[in-house]
């Protein structure tokens, strides 16, 4: 009898030492990493690349910022210890962390921020001080920090032909341009080193390939379609989704030309049935809206109404003597964009005007996926009025109201009709440990570490 208990209390002490091994982080292994996207470069400057959450999460891999936001939006240190504005905000200094150095293990020097932070900002006058960076803008900026923290301000080196190098915790060693990319953990890196050895990257790949790569054990990361997202868990798979982050909006080539037409836009915009889109084709994935900015990040999207109103598009169009056809453009590459376009004109033929999909260079109107900018609304805003080709907002205080009546501005002018706010989602193996990521979708990669078990 003593001898079974003694055998329990030894087998119990064996059991909570491999427990205790198999939770603890590890050093070492390669994680693999699938996506859509085929970027020629990973300057996070280059703005002739598509914007997506995945071409951002590659770029914070490799560049920092000088701020970062965390989870709750609230701005943290990163590249710059500190920063103080002067009265009017529109002087800024940020005071650069010591012993940070770029993956060619070269100091970062003031000079080398200013000259990066240029790139992406020409209309800015950025200096550099003895230990600071000095920004001023011609009007004020008081959300300057904000701004800094997109990825698009990443520090970066630019050398002859092309190449870029930057701080980030991994370090490029081998780039084929659209098909691979090979990154390895960076030793000397100002945060820590990460548990990684190293990410490897596989690009232009269908969201079907990364989730078959991803079932048979070669990927870890794949990115799962808005639509294939309940499917994607239904089949067992662990899947991640952040906020809406991307607006799925019907842009317009110009401005109205006349009353008619902007009661014919009304007419559109009232016939489409969002809720049937999202039940049916999105498979109840993604918020319908008929606001610019999700709810998360303004708290008064819900105001804008989505909903149809096929009664009163009817009535409005009785009113109109003339109603021309548009032709309605997507993305060929996007099968969810094609489907969707063709129930847009469905239901706008039933409420008498005529829409054609094309995939023609200059449509009357385009489906478009505009990514959210950034959590900070007075910054993603200005973006989305700007895709659309509509005057950026005057933004004068941190009101919440003054950013409502912006966004409606925006919307009056009809150049766009918001149809839904999507998450980015992403299936993940087994293998991966410690993973989290912000409510925008942005990864933290500090932590991440791979197990034993692989699918």
């Amino acid at each position: 009898m003593l001898f079974g208990w003694r055998s329990l209390v030894v087998s119990s002490l064996l059991f909570g030492m491999v427990a205790t091994a198999e939770t603890r982080p590890q050093y070492g292994g390669t994680l693999h990493v699938a996506t859509r996207i085929a970027p020629a470069s990973f300057d996070p400057a280059d703005n002739s690349q598509p914007d997506s959450v995945a071409r951002r999460n590659l770029s914070r891999l490799m560049f920092d910022t000088l701020v970062v936001m965390d989870h709750r939006g609230h701005l943290q240190p990163a590249l710059a210890t500190s920063w103080q504005a002067a009265p009017g905000s529109q002087r800024w200094q940020f005071w650069l962390r010591r012993g940070v150095k770029f993956h060619d293990g070269l100091p970062l020097t003031p000079e080398a921020v200013a000259a990066s932070l240029r790139v992406p900002n020409p209309g800015w006058n950025v200096s550099a001080g003895v230990d600071s960076v000095v920004i001023e803008r011609e009007a004020a900026a008081p959300d300057l920090p904000a701004e800094l923290a997109r990825a698009r301000n990443g520090i970066a080196k630019r050398g002859a032909g092309g190449s870029v190098i930057g701080t980030g915790p991994f370090h490029a060693s081998d780039w084929q341009p659209g098909k691979k990319l090979s990154l390895s953990a960076y030793e000397e890196y100002w945060g820590g080193r990460a548990f990684l050895d190293a990410i490897e990257v596989e690009m232009g790949r269908s969201n079907r390939d990364q989730l078959i790569a991803l079932e048979l054990g070669k990927t870890d990361i794949a990115e799962v379609a808005t639509e294939q997202a309940q499917r994607t868990i239904g089949n067992g798979r662990r899947v991640v989704t952040s906020a809406p982050v991307e607006l799925m909006a019907l842009v317009f080539s110009r401005d109205k030309q006349s009353s008619e037409e902007g009661k014919q836009r009304d007419v559109l915009a009232l016939s489409i049935d969002r809720a049937s889109i999202r039940s049916v084709v999105l498979q109840g994935v993604g918020e319908p809206s008929g606001a610019l900015l999700p709810n998360w990040v303004t708290g008064y999207a819900f105001v804008f109404s989505s909903d149809q109103n096929l009664g009163r598009a009817r009535q409005e169009r009785s009113e109109i003597q003339h109603a021309p056809a548009w032709t309605l453009g997507y993305d060929a590459g996007d099968p969810l964009a094609r489907v969707i376009a063709e129930r847009i004109a469905l239901n706008a033929r039933d409420a008498g005007i005529t829409v054609q999909t094309t995939m023609s260079a200059n449509p009357d109107l385009r489906l478009t996926r505009l990514v959210l900018s950034s959590p900070n609304p007075r910054i993603a805003l200005p973006a989305v009025a700007a895709a659309a080709g509509v005057g950026a907002p005057n933004l004068n205080s941190n009101s919440i109201d003054e950013l409502y009546q912006a966004e409606n501005a925006i919307l009056q002018t009809q150049r766009l009709v918001p149809l839904f706010q999507l998450p980015a989602g992403f299936a993940l193996s087994s293998a991966l440990q410690d993973w989290s990521e912000d409510r925008d979708g942005t990864w933290h990669m500090d932590d991440v570490w791979l197990g034993s078990t692989r699918p």
